[in-house]
């Protein structure tokens, strides 16, 4: 059996298919996630479309 620590608030969680909320541990914490993600709160580090970078740009 393999046990994942839950995202949000890092309870042990057994994966499992008798968890419908793996890897959360309970709704709660699947919908406090939804709601971040939601809010735009993870992100990717990177430029913006349309922007490049120095090392983009071509030699001279």
């Amino acid at each position: 059996m393999t046990v994942v620590s839950c995202p949000t608030c890092g309870q042990k969680v057994e994966w499992t298919p008798a968890n419908p909320y793996r890897p959360f541990c309970s709704e709660r914490c699947k919908q406090i996630d939804l709601g971040a993600w939601a809010e735009e709160k993870y992100t990717i580090p990177g430029s913006s479309p349309g922007e490049t970078r120095d090392d983009d740009a071509p030699e001279r």
